[in-house]
């Protein structure tokens, strides 16, 4: 049968029930309509609402104080397809440390199971799951796990044993005028809301009441109601700290995490961090991609974030979702010119700690000493930083060249950034649910705020032109932002085989859309195992996969683009747009650094056909080199595995 979930809001007290799937024979299950719920609640006065767990957001269970959950379970212990989301971000989030085990807290649940005794140790697998899950998330059971057996025929006795059970705690907390929960330990709804006591504060003082869901590690699972979070808000509070920000972002559990990853830790909310590329290239063994394909000197690259929070928890996270996670900025705020001092001096303290190290050259190690470049890229959303805009001058007046990337859900903030050399948006999936399931947003509707799906619905359709809704104005206002400016603009695509590998035609409707210059496309790293991500080997493209996409892609262009650059080491490809980068058939997709940085230093309006440079034959799509300076030396590691391929 469907899984389904009950919960109840406050206010008003409706709660969901969710169903999910079918019997794990695939059968339809029979179950009395007066006693399923919310048929038996409604009919005992208690008011639920019937949810498909597809159409419900997982992050608002946060602020539910009742759920109801009737789960079965398919072969191989697994969650029947409407369900499968919801079941695998109670996982996600019960293993996640920054979450916290006070999530739920204000929530009591109830899980029926559907499954077969056939199947052995699966049997209800996902129900028994769900209700371990939920209690590791700190909700409390209203009543034990009901189970019903579709082999011997008890189902609807069983779940009519349970359904009762349930109407008889409830009855038991449920006067005339509403819910009363205080037996239960929810608390009470009334008009004196604002008002609490000692007994609602936890032992750090922290108020029940408190709003503010934006860090998931900080906030330990306090899910408030709006009324309460628009009285804090009055009050200038939020979440324990005002506004302004009072409150770190870096917790000492997450900045432990990020130094044991080799991340130097920058005052409160930012980061720096030695890349691969730059230790490599300072050995003269070649630099990463973008050196291939904008002629940036990696050795002088330095890689830093001035947030090391996200909105998202991506699937292919090479950082495994050890940073802050928020939608909005809610903490203390650094200086931007404290910021870019200590990110230089931590970077370059770092390239002298390759002094001596074997292959590193002393002229490369001395250049190194003066970045020239900063990826904006480390980890984190770097948008998010209220200060971003003086932060990217500073890096300008030392003549640093800016590449920065966002995941584009802050179109406001794309509208007011000034002049970048090099602005990323990261396109990870080209339809809303599979950006859904790949980036997993903190957003409860991506689909109204983020630009990166670029609502292939929305492309598809007719009613883009009349389209009124919030959701097409939010959309139609990112992506003018993005269309409007008049630097270098990227796409970036990370290609995860088995999610997003088949949306060519979907990807090519995105083009018109936001007009990039460039496309980046990338096949996803393989990071290893982690309880934050089912990635495997198996979901990591060949270079020669991300050329047959990258070429699908460009042929879907009509000729606006062609594939111009590619670095077989990266496993990366790029497409530019002809019309601006390709001149008397010699590409230029390089940057003139020093005339970025005079026409910034002139305070004119200027393009990026104006501090454009020719690529050399070397790093051009198809050249022998496969992307790889013939000035560097080329160092291969002995395998001791056998390839697959």
């Amino acid at each position: 049968m469907p899984m389904g979930v009950e919960a109840h809001h406050r206010p008003p007290p409706l709660s969901p029930t969710f169903f999910n799937g079918a019997s794990p024979n695939h059968e339809p299950l029979e179950i009395k309509s007066t006693m399923a719920p919310p048929g038996a609640l409604n009919l005992n006065n208690l008011p639920f609402d019937l949810v498909d767990p597809k159409d419900y957001e997982p992050e608002d269970l946060c602020k539910e104080t009742l759920v109801l959950i009737v789960a079965s379970t398919w072969e191989n212990g697994g969650a029947p397809d409407n369900g499968a989301f919801l079941v695998n971000w109670l996982a996600e989030s019960a293993d996640d440390f920054r979450v916290g085990a006070l999530l739920m807290k204000e929530c009591k649940y109830a899980v029926f199971g559907v499954g077969s005794k056939s199947y052995g140790e699966t049997y209800n697998a996902v129900a028994r799951g769900i209700s371990v899950k939920l209690r590791k998330l700190g909700a409390s059971e209203l009543v034990e796990l009901g189970e019903g057996d579709v082999d011997e025929g008890n189902v609807n006795d069983e779940f009519d044993r349970w359904c009762r059970n349930i109407v008889g705690v409830l009855k038991g907390n449920f006067g005339e005028n509403g819910w009363h929960f205080e037996n239960y330990g929810v608390g009470s709804e009334n008009e004196d809301e604002g008002e609490f006591s000692e007994e609602d504060h936890d032992e750090g003082g922290d108020s029940e009441d408190e709003a503010g869901i934006v860090d998931l590690e900080d906030i330990a699972g306090k899910g408030p109601s709006r009324r309460s979070m628009m009285l804090a808000k009055a009050n200038g509070k939020l979440n324990g700290h005002v506004l302004n920000g009072e409150k770190e972002m870096v917790t000492p559990v997450i900045r432990a995490n990020l130094e044991k990853q080799g991340y130097k830790v920058i005052g409160s909310h930012s980061g720096v961090k030695l890349c691969r590329w730059t230790k490599s290239q300072l050995r003269g063994r070649g630099g990463c991609y973008k050196h291939s394909f904008y002629g940036i000197e990696s050795h002088r690259c330095m890689e830093a974030t001035p947030s090391l929070a996200c909105a998202n928890k991506c699937v292919f996270c090479w950082r495994h979702h050890t940073n802050p996670v928020g939608k909005s900025w809610q903490w203390k705020m650094d200086d931007p010119l404290v910021i870019v001092d200590t990110a230089i001096d931590l970077h370059t303290k770092m390239i002298k700690q390759m002094k001596g190290v074997p292959g590193v050259k002393a002229e490369l190690l001395s250049e190194g000493l003066s970045p020239r470049h900063c990826a904006l890229s480390l980890v984190g959303e770097p948008i998010m930083y209220p200060e971003i805009n003086s932060l990217v001058d500073e890096l300008h007046r030392r003549r640093i060249s800016t590449f920065l990337v966002t995941n584009a859900q802050f179109p406001e903030k794309i509208k007011m950034l000034k002049p970048i050399t090099q602005l990323y948006v990261s396109v990870d999936a080209a339809t809303k649910d599979s950006l859904k399931a790949i980036d997993r947003p903190l957003f409860s509707d991506l689909g109204e705020i983020c630009y990166r799906g670029l609502f292939r619905q929305l492309v598809q359709s007719k009613t883009m032109k009349t389209s009124g809704s919030e959701m097409f104005a939010l959309c139609m206002d990112s992506l003018k932002a993005l269309r409007e400016k008049q630097q270098r603009t990227v796409y970036r695509l990370t290609l995860v085989k088995g999610w997003n590998t088949e949306d060519v035609d979907a990807y090519s409707r995105l083009f018109d859309v936001g007009d990039p210059d460039f496309i980046e496309i990338k096949g996803v790293t393989y990071c290893g195992s982690s309880a934050t991500s089912k990635l495997t080997m198996e979901n990591v493209p060949w270079h020669s996969d991300v050329k047959e996409f990258s070429e699908a892609l460009a042929q879907k262009s009509n000729g606006a683009y062609e594939v111009a650059c590619e670095h077989v080491h990266s496993c990366c490809v790029l497409l530019a747009k002809v019309d601006k980068f390709k001149v008397d058939g010699q590409w230029y997709t390089w940057i003139d650094y020093d005339k970025f940085h005079d026409l910034v230093s002139a305070g004119e309006p200027f393009t990026s056909k104006d501090y454009m440079a020719e690529t050399p034959l070397w790093a051009v799509y198809g050249a022998e080199e496969g992307g790889f300076d013939p000035q560097q030396s080329r160092f291969r590691k002995e395998r001791r595995h056998k390839s697959a391929r």
